[in-house]
């Protein structure tokens, strides 16, 4: 049985850890269409530049998920 201040935790840094990059993933993507509409010739690089700065974003929310997991796992 896990305790239950544990599982709180998990779920609190999960919740509070996802929540920060899934804005900056809105952002990021509205300002690159922004972008894209004012100058379609630069799509290729503002595009790749986008997805760079997304998958550092998304890594932030990955962290979280670990850290949940060994509250979860390791932890108990």
């Amino acid at each position: 049985m896990i305790n239950p201040d544990l599982a709180l935790a998990a779920v609190l840094s999960i919740t509070i850890g996802s929540f920060g990059p899934s804005i900056a993933i809105g952002i990021i993507g509205s300002k690159a269409l922004e972008a894209i509409g004012r100058n379609p010739d630069a799509a290729p690089k503002i595009q790749t530049s986008m997805i760079l700065a997304i998958a550092f974003a998304e890594a932030i929310a990955i962290y979280a998920l670990v850290i949940a997991l060994i509250l979860i796992f390791v932890v108990a």
